[in-house]
């Protein structure tokens, strides 16, 4: 064993050798529990704030802190645990881990904090620990990119520069202002800009392995010159929407981006993978995409007829909400040793997710108290569903590659 480990390369021998907690062995691993933990627990704050019947010590109007706590809350957190553990198998570098990685974790949980008790400790200093997680954050994932010279993948990076600017705006349109506006669309558009890149990468690569292994046939198109124009008529598409969120064109072009994503996402042959749930849900989280695109293009142009928040919630709650559940379980699985199929407990997950973004876009319809207790109820269970099922393996199960496993 001994000789083995002097042969070993020096990072996969320094990375077996990790001996701290299971917690902080892996990027994903608190990102994704604490994450799920704040999404369940952020919506039953948020509910009883929006009836008026309490409020938290923030700076921020009901509204703003819940829509900030869920995109660079909740979705910060998920992102960070995916790209600290993608980057290490992009870069073929050591994964943050250890005291460093716990470290990063305590200083967005201090932001989660801040910004709940803003009154009292002030909004300056709030926006200052809340900005810190992603500005650090960030830093640490061009370093590791740069050396590693993975030239490729700093597009993500750009995404990520977006979402840091939008955070940035948000807190001073909440300060000057007192409510956030293009620091809502700015995040949001770097949250589905994301989704399009790693889900248009991952899905059908994931779809391609299923189907090649288990029903052999029409497989997903390979990445080409149609992805590339639904990807940059996309871009621009959201680019409008921040600019010009009233405007005619921005509304016409929203909607041509949502039909070549349909487009896109046909073309991955998502019908054929019905038995294997891992896989089904990527489809299905990713029409929220299209759908999300859809909405907001006819609330533009048919305000009388199509409410601005169901969009808002088919990207939020929809290509957000289900695709990070997607990937926070399939990753939580292969990453702990465990094999990659969705057992009963992980399907009712996905269901409760899929029954909340359903009726939270029924809501912006039938703004029925009835439809957003229905929304919040199966949010709740979703990702509380997730800490519970998928906690103990996150926070307990030794990291698959070590000598425990």
């Amino acid at each position: 064993m001994q000789e083995m480990m002097m042969n070993m390369p020096e990072a996969l021998r320094r990375r077996r050798q990790y001996a701290g907690l299971a917690l902080f062995s892996y990027g994903f691993r608190p990102f994704f529990l604490g994450g799920a933990i704040w999404a369940a627990l952020g919506i039953l704050l948020w509910l009883p704030q929006y009836f008026g019947e309490w409020s938290l010590p923030t700076a921020f109007s009901p509204l703003d802190w819940h829509i900030h706590e869920m995109i660079y809350g909740y979705l910060s957190a998920v992102i960070a645990g995916f790209l600290l553990t993608a980057i290490p198998n992009w870069t073929g570098r050591l994964p943050v881990n250890g005291y460093p990685l716990a470290g990063l974790f305590a200083l967005w949980l201090a932001g989660r904090v801040a910004i709940a008790c803003s009154a009292i400790c002030g909004a300056r200093l709030a926006a200052a620990i809340d900005v810190a997680f992603l500005a650090v954050f960030a830093a640490v994932a061009v370093r590791e990119i740069i050396a590693g010279k993975n030239w490729r993948n700093l597009r993500v990076l750009v995404v990520l520069g977006v979402l840091i600017a939008g955070n940035v705006v948000f807190h001073l349109e909440t300060i000057w202002r007192g409510s956030a506006d293009y620091g809502v669309r700015l995040g949001l558009a770097a949250i589905i800009g994301l989704i399009m890149l790693v889900g248009g990468r991952i899905i059908p690569s994931f779809t391609h392995n299923w189907l090649a292994r288990n029903n052999p046939g029409r497989l997903p198109r390979a990445f080409s010159r149609f992805d590339a124009i639904a990807l940059a008529v996309s871009a621009v598409a959201l680019a409008a929407w921040i600019a010009f969120a009233q405007s005619a064109i921005s509304g016409a072009v929203l909607i041509i981006a949502g039909l070549l994503q349909i487009i896109r996402l046909a073309r991955w042959a998502g019908d054929r993978t019905s038995a294997d749930r891992l896989v089904l849900v990527l489809h299905v989280a990713y029409a929220f995409v299209p759908i999300g695109f859809l909405l907001s293009g006819a609330a533009i142009l048919w305000p009388s007829h199509w409410p601005p928040s169901a969009g808002l919630h088919a990207w939020t709650a929809g290509a957000a909400g289900l695709m990070t559940l997607a990937v926070m379980t399939r990753a939580s699985l292969g990453h702990t040793g465990r094999k990659l199929v969705a057992a009963p407990p992980t399907q009712l997950i996905y269901l409760c997710a899929l029954v909340a973004v359903l009726a939270r876009i029924i809501a912006a319809f039938d703004p029925s108290p009835a439809w957003l207790y229905v929304a919040a109820l199966a949010w709740f269970l979703a990702f509380g569903g997730f800490a519970s099922v998928f906690g103990p393996l996150l926070a307990g199960r030794p990291p698959a590659w070590s000598e425990k496993a």
